[in-house]
């Protein structure tokens, strides 16, 4: 029987799949009209991206992402006449910007993996 010892530095991991998935997901949700609960991707996006040295090049686009989700999140919160959902509340601009930084996102993400697996 043999034994493989691997060197930190030696392994190549695939990046996280939970931020690519959950990058993809924001834009669905909202164009799908579940704003709130893209609240979880828009999560796991920033802290996924935030923990993985690999993606430190990533990290001002998943700030971006999630200041461009706050913004209406937050004005829904502090309305003085909010809608039932975040979905129907939401300015359709946001929607748009939200929309585009997800896929920005997304496809950035993609290129990355793509340069580190050569």
């Amino acid at each position: 029987m043999s034994t493989h010892t691997l060197d930190r530095e030696t392994t190549v991991r695939p990046a996280p799949r939970t931020v690519l998935v959950s990058a993809w997901a924001v834009p669905v949700m909202i164009v799908g009209q579940f704003a709130m609960l893209a609240v979880v991707p828009v999560a796991l996006v920033l802290i996924g991206t935030l923990r993985d040295t690999r993606l430190k090049a990533l990290r001002w686009g998943a700030i971006a992402l999630t200041a461009a989700y706050a913004t209406p999140l937050a004005l829904w919160a502090i309305g003085p006449e909010r809608a039932q959902s975040l979905s129907k509340d939401m300015h359709p601009v946001f929607a748009a910007i939200i929309v585009a930084v997800g896929v920005a996102f997304a496809v950035s993400f993609q290129v990355l993996r793509r340069k580190q697996a050569r």
